[in-house]
């Protein structure tokens, strides 16, 4: 009987401890795939910073979020066919953009880039000066000479995209968030303690079970 009752109760433990396992588990993948997404470079345009084939982490953000010099994965539906690009945020909205074909300044300020392919600012277009209106972005690609970017729209909105087409910005040395790791990290223990304990539960109660019916000796009377 003691053990089918320890059986019982590990049965029970098991019940319990694999459930809130899973519900660790599967929280902590909801969490990431709700805040973050996987893409693949498929143009040279960020070379050198990103190359085709480059594989990336995009963390989701609303506009407010956007900083002068992230990398943004954005969609522009009257351009690039209405596929998602990848650029770098130069100018947002109320910002004074100007470049003289060999340096770029934002509200006077000039700009460093060291991320920029062999150090080409402007190639390919010619200077502009331009103010981008609220709620929108100047991008920029960091490979100057093959890159279709703000620079070759300046007559629609001086080139600027709306920040709401911004599915995220690329997370540069992704690593997982300790409270996430960690949730996700107890939830794989608890189910594996929970299936263990079960296995055991299931275990005692078979062996309880034959006890039960396993016949008392039969004594024999000496005459």
């Amino acid at each position: 009987m003691r053990q089918r009752r320890a059986g019982s109760g590990l049965r029970v433990a098991s019940w319990v401890l694999v459930p809130l396992g899973l519900a660790l588990m599967l929280g902590g993948i909801g969490y990431f795939f709700t805040n973050y997404q996987g893409a693949t470079v498929k143009s040279e345009a960020m070379e050198p910073t990103y190359a085709p084939g480059d594989r990336l982490v995009i963390e989701r953000i609303d506009a407010g979020e956007i900083r002068r010099g992230d990398v943004v994965l954005v969609e522009v539906p009257d351009r690039y066919q209405g596929g998602p690009v990848l650029q770098r945020v130069i100018g947002m909205g109320g910002d004074h953009v100007v470049c003289d074909g060999k340096r770029i300044t934002v509200n006077g300020k000039p700009v460093d880039e060291p991320y920029v392919m062999r150090g080409e600012v402007n190639p390919a277009t010619g200077p502009y000066d331009v103010r981008v209106p609220d709620g929108r972005l100047f991008l920029l690609g960091d490979h100057r000479w093959n890159s279709n970017d703000s620079r070759f729209f300046l007559d629609d909105q001086s080139g600027s995209v709306a920040a709401s087409g911004v599915i995220g910005r690329v997370n540069r040395g992704f690593t997982m968030p300790a409270v996430l790791l960690s949730l996700g990290a107890l939830g794989l223990v608890l189910t594996l303690v929970g299936i263990g304990l079960g296995i055991g539960g299931y275990v005692a109660g078979r062996a309880g079970k034959r006890d039960v019916h396993r016949p008392e000796p039969v004594g024999w009377a000496s005459s």
